[in-house]
């Protein structure tokens, strides 16, 4: 495959298209597409789902005696992505940020994802629509990374832990291994799973968290200032997340009411590819690896970050 068609590559199987040279590079020196709050594209439309505790007590209180005037704002702003996780998968994104809750007072032990509002689809029905994705792409290898846990009880980590075994199984990459594409293919391995707590030391197939750089900016312009500044110290060694996100605060969302999240991305995409198009990947200063955004099936958002990987590949690759 020549050097300067990686952007042309299959996206549902990008991973496994990528020419020879790039098979013994490790995962963390690659240039890989990531899903920022994977699974909201579900929340729940229930009025009497709660918003989720992290926020404000002013919003509780409000979503709680106004919910017909505050909930339509709530939702416009926390939904990051309007495609399924398979949707996700097919565009080419490989890491998955899966932020895990149990909703207050529910008497069930079943886990749900969330950002505002809990989600309507369990954390056990999406991992098995992973899996079953995994089992129509084995050479194509996810980083699933498990953080920002609301409400789970060391009881209920454990079961959380036993129901990412059943999905994935004899997928799961154990901490020991050689984290290129040539071994995890001769290995069978490819499911990467990073856990945010302290639980992970005391297992060998859980990954220690993954760094996410959260830039905290509404702007383009601010959230690529800060990426640049932080470049010049130096990259993570192993995995690590550049959020393209942007943030908006409660003063932006209050004057701009008839926006919502994605008018605010899409308004912004092209200016941030531009400068994920700048960029390199692989184990050098100023170096990126993960780099994951909100409605990651628009703007060719994943094949301008695969892209990325022609920069690895010698001339003669």
């Amino acid at each position: 495959m020549s050097s300067g068609s990686l952007g042309e590559l299959p996206m549902d199987s990008w991973m496994s298209h990528l020419p020879r040279a790039l098979w013994d590079t490790p995962l963390p020196h690659l240039a890989i597409p990531g899903s920022h709050n994977a699974i909201t594209y579900c929340l729940d439309m229930n009025d009497r789902s709660p918003v989720d505790l992290t926020q404000p007590d002013l919003l509780q209180k409000l979503d709680k005696y106004m919910k017909p005037l505050i909930r339509p704002f709530v939702y416009k702003w926390a939904v990051t992505q309007d495609c399924t996780i398979r949707q996700q998968l097919d565009s080419g994104v490989r890491y998955c940020d899966l932020r895990i809750a149990h909703r207050p007072n529910d008497t069930s032990t079943d886990l749900c994802f969330y950002h505002g509002v809990y989600t309507a689809l369990t954390v056990e029905t999406v991992l098995m629509e992973i899996r079953e994705w995994l089992d129509s792409h084995p050479r194509e290898v996810l980083i699933l990374s498990f953080s920002h846990f609301l409400g789970l009880s060391q009881e209920l980590h454990v079961l959380l832990l036993a129901t990412i075994r059943n999905a994935f199984a004899s997928k799961l990459c154990p901490k020991t291994e050689v984290l290129t594409l040539r071994n995890l293919w001769a290995t069978g391995h490819n499911v990467i799973v990073s856990y945010e707590h302290n639980i992970c030391s005391c297992h060998g197939d859980l990954w220690p968290h993954i760094p996410y750089w959260w830039a905290n900016k509404c702007k383009a312009e601010a959230l690529v200032e800060e990426f640049e500044h932080r470049k010049q110290h130096g990259r993570p060694g192993g995995f690590f997340v550049t959020g393209i996100n942007l943030t908006e605060d409660l003063t932006y969302i209050c004057t701009h009411p008839t926006e919502s999240l994605k008018d605010l991305v899409t308004s912004t995409y092209p200016a941030l590819l531009s400068w994920v198009r700048d960029q390199t990947p692989g184990p050098r200063l100023g170096s990126l690896n993960i780099i994951a955004g909100d409605f990651v099936t628009e703007s060719r958002f994943a094949r301008s970050v695969v892209t990325l990987n022609e920069k690895l590949l010698s001339p003669s690759s």
